[in-house]
């Protein structure tokens, strides 16, 4: 085997729980139907925006667990349908509200190396209810056990609103300067698991070190980026009259209401083409209609199963339609042409009644060379457009602290579970309260 198959699948899940049969039916329909791409991929990425509400997100570990497990469940419903195929999920990751999930095929588990993951709050005080969560890991090469391809995953989720596009570009550098590694791919592999509450590096510092390169940047390294990069169409908000000009469905090419006129106004688009954010990265060509943002309309028409195209077509009057949903990726550095991730497709899923974005998929062919991790400066990647903040671990360590504190408020006063036990503590403390009473009056 001389590529990797790819399938990146990114999914704003407006906190709810999937539907997983649903899902499941319609998960792998971005592959192509036959031809390079069509077979089961070797890895699945899956990037989760709002995966639960604040209250389990922000706290975490088993509060998430059954958000995690319905979309295991569809993967493997999936697989099994289309291919008679299983998927172990190896690495499963959070910053706070924004999921990551990694899934191999049964007969490329054994040759990841090893692992590494990393988080940056983009929110509130830095806190995760927006943010990044990141995964890298080393794909042995067949014949050369001592070598890896490395690849980077990142699941993100950037400030919204029409107007924020300046705010989005600082996020995606914060991104770049907070997201930090562990694992050196310059020395020897080692299999390394972090979790959100283990230190990153025991010395920021050493994040600099020469060739020790940590970033999303690393030399010799693929990266793929996915998630609701919140770009949109336009600066400000639909007037009355601009909500005639949403693209609709079966129209010509030439008509104002298709939908590729609303995409020569993205905003991804015009601030990478300026080299203001998501420097070095690349996006397959979009050739299906926006992502974002569909009407209550359109998803009760889901919900109800009616069985028409013209749901995918409605949208909410206060928000331009948009792209909100993207996978960019970044070749690796020094191998040329023969370096290069070829997409294979890129496309939306249906709309599901769970959310108001489109799922977005990309399929990708990665080249199996062997990874040089002892080459010549010439290979170190140098395209990263900031340097790592010296500052990063204490802002994470601090942020994380935050999320515990209002994680814990939100499942108090928002959660059904909380409120019993708020409940109960309260008629607990009356209830000593009465006793003591009793006894004093005794």
């Amino acid at each position: 085997m001389d590529a990797l198959g790819v399938y990146v699948l990114t999914f704003n899940c407006a906190r709810n729980f999937v539907d997983v049969d649903a899902f499941a039916n319609h998960f792998f329909d971005a592959l192509p139907a036959s031809g390079a791409g069509s077979s089961a991929p070797d890895l699945i990425f899956l990037s989760l925006q709002e995966i639960a509400p604040i209250a389990y997100s922000f706290l975490g570990g088993s509060y998430l667990l059954p958000y995690f497990d319905a979309f295991r469940r569809v993967v493997q419903k999936a697989s099994a349908q289309k291919w008679g195929q299983h998927y172990v999920n190896f690495l499963s990751d959070n910053t706070g509200m924004t999921g990551l999930m990694l899934f191999a095929r049964d007969d490329t588990l054994g040759k990841i190396a090893w692992r590494d993951t990393a988080h940056v709050g983009l929110g509130v005080q830095e806190m995760g209810n927006k943010g990044a969560v990141g995964a890298r890991l080393g794909y042995v090469v067949e014949g050369y056990p001592s070598k890896t391809v490395d690849l980077t995953f990142v699941a993100a989720h950037l400030a919204p609103m029409e107007d924020s596009y300046e705010q989005r570009n600082m996020d995606w550098k914060s991104i770049v300067e907070r997201l930090v590694f562990t694992h050196d791919i310059n020395r020897p592999a080692e299999r390394s698991s972090m979790d959100e509450n283990t230190s990153l590096l025991e010395d920021a510092a050493s994040a600099h070190a020469e060739g020790s390169r940590r970033d999303l940047f690393a030399p010799n390294a693929y990266l793929f980026l996915a998630g609701d990069l919140n770009y949109r169409t336009s600066n400000i908000g639909p007037s009355t009259q601009e909500i005639e000009q949403f693209p609709r469905r079966n129209v010509d090419l030439d008509n104002p209401s298709h939908y590729s006129h609303l995409l020569k106004n993205d905003q991804l688009v015009r601030e990478m083409s300026y080299g203001r954010t998501f420097h070095s990265l690349s996006e397959a060509p979009i050739d299906f209609p926006p992502t974002y943002k569909y009407s209550d309309a359109a998803r009760e028409a889901v919900r109800l199963g009616l069985n028409t195209d013209d749901h995918e077509w409605k949208w909410s009057n206060h928000r331009w339609p948009s792209w909100c949903d993207r996978v960019l990726f970044l070749d690796e550095p020094s191998a040329g042409e023969a370096g290069k991730v070829k997409p294979l497709a890129y496309n939306a899923l249906p709309l599901f009644a769970q959310s108001d974005h489109r799922p977005v998929a990309l399929v990708a062919s990665v080249p199996l060379r062997r990874s040089d991790t002892s080459s010549n400066a010439e290979n170190i990647r140098s395209v990263a457009p900031f340097s790592i903040d010296p500052s990063w671990k204490s802002k994470r360590d601090m942020a994380r602290r935050k999320e515990l504190v209002v994680g814990a408020v939100a499942y108090l006063g928002l959660t059904r579970e909380g409120n019993g036990l708020l409940f109960a503590s309260l008629l607990g403390i009356i209830g000593a309260w009465f006793i003591l009473r009793s006894m004093l009056e005794v």
